[in-house]
């Protein structure tokens, strides 16, 4: 593993690398893709891609004392609508064995 986290732009580089497709037409297939996982919820629809996951809205109760944790001032926050995202049988499957990094790190320091 390298950095930790892959940007869109690198997915779009790695999948131009492979497909051998033009690089704008990548680009412009993985937008409308996406725009269209966007369109779905929020049209309230469940977008379900078979093997790796479910993207669906739901619902957060407001609260009528939250607190804005950069300036610590008192706020209220309304009902609101969140994006979750359920992993699929074979993603579940694919990163089953990946060792966590909460493991990792403590078994680094058990060995100082």
């Amino acid at each position: 593993m390298n950095s930790g986290k892959q940007t869109k732009s690198e997915l779009i580089e790695n999948i131009y690398q492979k497909s051998g497709h033009e690089l704008k037409d990548i680009r412009g297939i993985v937008d409308l893709f996406l725009e269209e996982i966007k369109s779905a919820l929020e049209n309230d629809q469940c977008v379900e891609l078979r093997g790796f996951g479910t993207f669906e809205i739901r619902e957060r109760k407001g609260r009528k004392k939250a607190r804005n944790p950069k300036t610590g001032e008192i706020v209220s926050v309304e009902d609101h609508a969140v994006v979750a995202f359920r992993s699929g049988k074979d993603l579940k499957n694919t990163v089953w064995d990946i060792p966590s990094r909460r493991s990792a790190d403590g078994a680094s320091r058990d060995t100082k």
